[in-house]
């Protein structure tokens, strides 16, 4: 999977990983193709050692699953991290 591959399959990702985790994370389109570019890596490392399964084509549903497990795992830890402490309106 080349580039521009990694970049559209992060930015849905990320996407549908804020879509499933919903609630005040910032940022734009740019934070959400980060994340889930960081979120593919992540599972597709997680997916290589624990279960023997690797991140190899566009299509594959493998892919999909770990690309947005991943998402779901950074955009957890972004919110911890960029989380703020009062209520702001």
């Amino acid at each position: 999977m080349g580039i521009i591959g990694w970049l559209i399959l992060g930015l849905l990702a990320g996407a549908i990983a804020k879509l499933i985790l919903p609630g005040r994370q910032g940022g734009g389109w740019v934070i959400t193709l980060v994340l889930g570019v960081v979120g593919a890596l992540l599972g597709g490392f997680i997916g290589s050692a624990i279960f023997g399964v690797s991140i190899n084509g566009f299509f594959d549903l493998s892919t999909w699953l770990l690309a947005i497990g991943g998402a779901l795992i950074v955009l957890v830890i972004y919110g911890a991290v960029t989380g703020r402490k009062g209520s702001r309106v």
